[in-house]
């Protein structure tokens, strides 16, 4: 093989052998998973806190008037 045959094989070997980004992108997916989950539930939460903010409205307009 030639020089830079060699050379790119061990570029490539390096390259396979390298893994200390792979902690970088497990701790991305998990926040992406997480943030996936907090947007998804936000609708239901954000659903429920405006029942009860409209169950307080009434009461306080009932006595009031």
């Amino acid at each position: 093989m030639n020089q830079l045959t060699m050379a790119m094989r061990e570029i490539l070997n390096d390259l396979h052998r390298e893994d200390s980004g792979q902690d970088l992108i497990e701790y991305a997916m998990i926040a992406a998973l997480i943030a996936l989950a907090a947007t998804a539930g936000m609708g239901t939460v954000a659903s429920a806190v405006n029942g009860v903010f409209s169950s307080v409205g009434v009461k306080i307009r009932a006595y009031i008037l």
